[in-house]
């Protein structure tokens, strides 16, 4: 999972370096496996040229590969390209035969004339990645159209300057999955104050509706929504696609783009459904029925399952499955011009049993499936809106439904600060064990003659008293527990020389380590 330091730094103070905070996400159980600075040489830059594709034919000797036609003002040039996005009339960004550029790994390579299964390129047609300027790589960057042909393509590239850690994230943290999550770990080390966007400005009017049915409440226990009309599809804002880039996330357009921004914002996926393709003007949320076709964004037919949970139009067909992915015939297109924004709350072993049945793994279904906060629900569908309205000039014209029967209450645990000491093996304040805590939103409280832990519910990973250990020394620091000179280990036994069962193996182990092979030593499962 990618975390960029900008985007981290609108939801908390950050003023230590990013060597720092690599430091302090590993200490606290976020393992950072590698860091990405961003930070473009512009020396380097101001030598890619603006063209423009005039034609693109398919390679003769490679099915992956289109020999294009390029205009850069003064010239030509043939150049092949393997990028998925290309398009006539596109303004690229054009790296010329003896050109230097330097990827986002920092290494300068020449750009040279090359021949390419048999046909001359000259140059390259530049992704993100490849000129240091992001981390995508999933198409080729596409210049504003009034970009000229032949001009320093660096006068039309939004630079930026960032550092994105790429996070190993383990299947608990379930409430580390977003830039809020991370800053919640942040903010409990360096005790500042999280700053969420507000959503005061949030504003609606009830001119529309729309009938919202549950048939499956305990595989949907909260689902909200909200009809926003007037939407103009079209590009997304400068700082709303560098955000996406810079974690590796390819910009659509600015609905899907402010879906995107939120869960990776602050982890709850939404889906924008085009309202005029809701039949009936009504949402259902239900199993399918076995081998009920579906044919979901990316042009696949698929056959569901009966314990697939989907979202369902007024005549029962399926919409979305729910969770995981959306369905192509009520997707947003560029004719859409009102939409039914969900976001909701569902059972992470049905989103799991969906994402398994049909091999499907997104974003969305990455954190459904490991439980997100049921209460962000209606937070996230305001801050969605505003934005919408915002860049989209869509306005709310519903209210907010909210189906939610049986709230999901915080977890309470009981807790023996003597437990906690013995369990650590060092004895802690009781005050500095409120305080780390309080500042991981657990707080702590008598109940009947009981020390209670107000678990709230988006940390499902902390279920008992031993996880409240956990999370302590997490924030304590394991390197602050000083190791009793007392320690042994009496109980190992050693090995018995001599015998020819250990001899021979201990010749046999010898001889393929000599040759290569590697020796792994596993505890026992007995």
């Amino acid at each position: 999972m990618k975390i960029s330091l900008n985007w981290l730094k609108k939801f908390i103070e950050i003023n230590e370096t990013p060597d720092d905070i690599e430091s302090i996400l590993t200490e606290v159980g976020l393992e950072v496996d590698e860091v990405l600075s961003i930070e473009p040489d512009k020396k380097l830059l101001k030598n890619l040229v603006v063209g423009e594709i005039l034609s693109i034919k398919k390679h003769p000797n490679a099915d992956r590969l289109s020999v294009t036609k390029v205009d850069i003002g003064i010239e030509k040039l043939s150049i092949i390209c393997g990028a998925n996005n290309i398009e006539n009339g596109q303004k690229v960004v054009i790296a010329k035969p003896g050109t230097k550029i330097k990827n986002t790994n920092h290494k300068t390579l020449e750009i040279k004339n090359a021949k390419i299964r048999g046909v001359e390129s000259s140059g390259m047609i530049c992704a993100e990645d490849e000129i240091g300027i992001g981390n995508s790589h999933d198409g080729i960057i596409v210049l504003p159209r009034e970009s000229v042909n032949g001009k320093s393509a660096i006068n039309y590239l939004n630079i930026i300057s960032d550092t994105v850690y790429d996070i190993s994230l383990t299947p608990n943290r379930a409430d580390a999955t977003s830039h809020l999550g991370v800053a919640r770990d942040i903010k409990a080390i360096y005790n500042r104050e999280i700053k969420l966007p507000e959503v005061k400005s949030f504003s609606n009017n009830e001119s529309k509706t729309i009938n919202i049915e549950i048939k499956e409440s305990s595989a949907c226990p909260r689902y909200a929504g909200c009809i926003i009309d007037n939407i103009e599809i079209k590009e997304s804002t400068n700082e709303i696609k560098n955000l996406l880039l810079s974690i590796g996330i390819n910009p659509i357009n600015n609905v899907v783009d402010i879906t995107n921004y939120i869960l990776h914002s602050i982890g709850q996926p939404l889906h924008a459904f085009d309202l005029d393709k809701i039949c009936k003007n009504k949402v259902i949320v239900k199993y399918a029925k076995k081998d009920e076709k579906f044919l979901s964004l990316d042009d696949v037919e698929r056959k569901l399952k009966s314990d697939d949970l989907v979202i369902c139009d007024g005549d029962e067909k399926p919409m979305c499955i729910a969770g995981v992915f959306g369905g192509k015939n009520s997707g947003v297109s560029k004719n859409t011009k009102s939409i039914f924004l969900e976001s909701a709350y569902f059972n992470p072993s049905d989103v799991r049993k969906s994402s398994q049945n049909h091999m499907l793994k997104t974003d969305a279904s990455y954190r459904f499936e490991r439980g997100i906060d049921p209460n962000i629900t209606i937070y996230a569908l305001k801050l969605a809106s505003i934005l919408l309205e915002k860049y989209c000039n869509g306005k709310v014209v519903s209210e907010i439904y909210d189906v939610y029967p049986k709230k999901i209450n915080n977890n309470k645990i009981e807790i023996c600060y003597k437990r906690i000491n013995k369990l650590i093996g060092q004895e802690i304040d009781k005050s500095k064990i409120n305080k780390i805590l309080k500042q991981l939103d657990i707080n702590v409280s008598s109940e009947n003659n009981r020390t209670v832990a107000d678990v709230p519910p988006y940390r499902v990973d902390v279920l008992r008293e031993a996880d409240i250990v956990e999370e302590i020394l997490r924030v304590y620091g394991y390197n602050n527990i000083k190791l009793s000179s007392k320690s042994s280990s009496k109980y190992l036994s050693e090995e018995r020389k001599g015998s020819y069962e250990n001899t021979i193996l201990s010749k046999v182990m010898n001889l393929l380590v000599s040759s290569g092979f590697y020796e792994i030593t596993t505890n026992s499962l007995t």
